[in-house]
């Protein structure tokens, strides 16, 4: 939810009433956009019928508000979104059809990751995390994997945060953390064991851009009692490094 007062700027308070929605708030009355925006009911009224005719928002058959069409096409755009997901998506593929668990791509952004793609099984065990999703970085596979090796200043940030624990397994010891990472960087992949939830265990290994910076991590997420962690290694890491290269096919082909 944002606030805010008098003094914010038309697009401030705009994009506080797409603020307003998230993974548990898809669906808002009027009267709980203008409270979760923090503007006065008239202004989020105003907003509100705006962004509805430009496609921003759509109104269901019960009156509530949830994230348009439109906005979603533009999102879309992102190249972080959907080149990454185009050159990433027969990759995944496959990755689902060896393991029928959860496969995602994610990137980081600020300390989160926001998952970009997700193929699940019917009867995969049920995660927390979702397309367009967020869960702090050190909590998940991806996330140490991408934490592993963003730059050194975003690093430091990062672990001079507290950190948020799940579980009493989540990694929420800066020292711990860092000597985490540094495994991850050697090895290649990251395994995070029930960091978000205890019956869960996600495999994951870096994505490369054509300069060879990690700008996405693949995971497989499988049920702590079932398939070994370690068996899956080679399957993720093989197919980020498929996505690597389709990535740089198309660069050089563009």
């Amino acid at each position: 939810m944002t606030t805010g007062n008098a003094a914010r700027t038309v697009t401030s308070r705009v994009l506080s009433v797409l603020d307003a929605f998230n993974g548990e708030h898809r669906r808002l009355t009027l009267s709980e956009i203008s409270r979760r925006a923090g503007m006065p009911l008239a202004t989020a009224h105003r907003l509100v019928g705006e962004l509805a005719t430009w496609g921003a928002l759509e109104r269901d058959a019960d009156g509530r508000y949830q994230i348009g069409l439109h906005l979603w096409e533009v999102a879309a755009l992102a190249p972080r979104g959907l080149g990454l997901r185009e050159a990433a998506m027969p990759y995944l593929e496959d990755l689902y059809e060896a393991t029928h668990q959860h496969v995602q791509l994610a990137v980081l952004d600020g300390v989160d990751v926001v998952y970009v793609e997700r193929l699940s099984a019917r009867g995969a065990v049920l995660v927390r995390s979702r397309v367009g999703g967020r869960l702090p970085a050190h909590t998940t596979g991806v996330g140490l994997v991408l934490l592993a090796h963003c730059p050194v200043d975003v690093l430091e940030q990062y672990l001079s945060r507290p950190l948020v624990a799940f579980t009493p397994l989540t990694i929420a010891d800066p020292l711990r953390l860092r000597a985490t990472l540094d495994k991850v960087r050697r090895s290649g992949h990251a395994v995070s064991d029930r960091q978000v939830q205890m019956d869960a265990v996600s495999v994951a290994a870096p994505v490369r851009d054509v300069e060879g910076r990690v700008t996405a991590a693949l995971s497989v997420i499988v049920p702590f009692d079932g398939m070994q962690p370690a068996a899956l290694v080679p399957a993720v890491v093989a197919a980020a490094h498929g996505i690597s290269r389709s990535l740089l096919r198309r660069a050089a082909a563009a």
